[in-house]
């Protein structure tokens, strides 16, 4: 089985999702969409990672990716989508992005929904749920999702649509990818009020937690 991850940054790529993929038995390959542009073929399970743009941007090669990914949830491909990859589902099924009252970088408190309970990916989350976010912008829920998580700032924090995940928050990030998104996105950092030190120590705390739960993730949403 192929797995397959869109790529907006060479800096964002699917960190501990990557062992946890092979380990699921899947052949991942890794495109970074805005050079090499979109497969022709439909893999069997598309993980789209982060990047510093928007969905709402002009760019042809966005509201492609937005086509292609409809097309992966409408043939019931299983689908992660990770801080930009949980805004090009929304988007992509009906959805909308928005920019929010404020970023939300670093360690974040997220708070599971009722519909929670119910779900295989997040039944198994704690509650509270300390996860590490990038973004400045927010989700609208596309018609017939299920909003599993939220947080003081953002309502839509995670959601699921058919056999598709869109997690606003970033699960997985390990050191190395932490440390990356610091020295890449150093004004965000320095938006942010924080220091890339301080975002660096207080996730150190967390990965080993988030990582553990990245495994969990892919095989229940493999499963359905």
């Amino acid at each position: 089985m192929s797995a397959l991850c869109f790529q907006h940054v060479p800096f964002e790529g699917p960190g501990v999702f990557e062992k946890a993929l092979v380990d699921a038995g899947l052949h991942l390959t890794c495109r970074l969409v805005p050079e090499l542009g979109l497969p022709s073929e439909l893999p069997d399970f598309l993980l789209v990672m982060g990047g510093p743009m928007s969905v709402n941007d002009p760019d042809p090669w966005i509201r492609q990716e937005a086509d292609f990914i409809r097309r992966c949830v409408n043939a019931d491909v299983p689908y992660l989508g990770v801080c930009l990859g949980s805004q090009f589902l929304a988007k992509a099924m009906g959805g909308a992005v928005y920019k929010g009252p404020a970023p939300e970088i670093g360690i974040t408190r997220l708070h599971k929904t009722s519909a929670a309970a119910g779900d295989p990916v997040f039944r198994t989350a704690p509650e509270p749920l300390e996860v590490i976010e990038w973004h400045g912008e927010g989700i609208e829920a596309p018609p017939g999702a299920t909003v599993l998580a939220k947080s003081d700032l953002f309502p839509v924090q995670a959601f699921r649509i058919r056999r598709a995940y869109g997690l606003l928050f970033h699960a997985e990030l390990d050191t190395a990818g932490v440390d990356r998104l610091c020295a890449h996105c150093q004004e965000d950092v320095a938006l942010s009020g924080l220091t890339a030190e301080a975002i660096q120590a207080t996730a150190a705390t967390h990965l080993p937690a988030l990582n553990r739960w990245a495994d969990a993730i892919i095989r229940a949403v493999i499963t359905g």
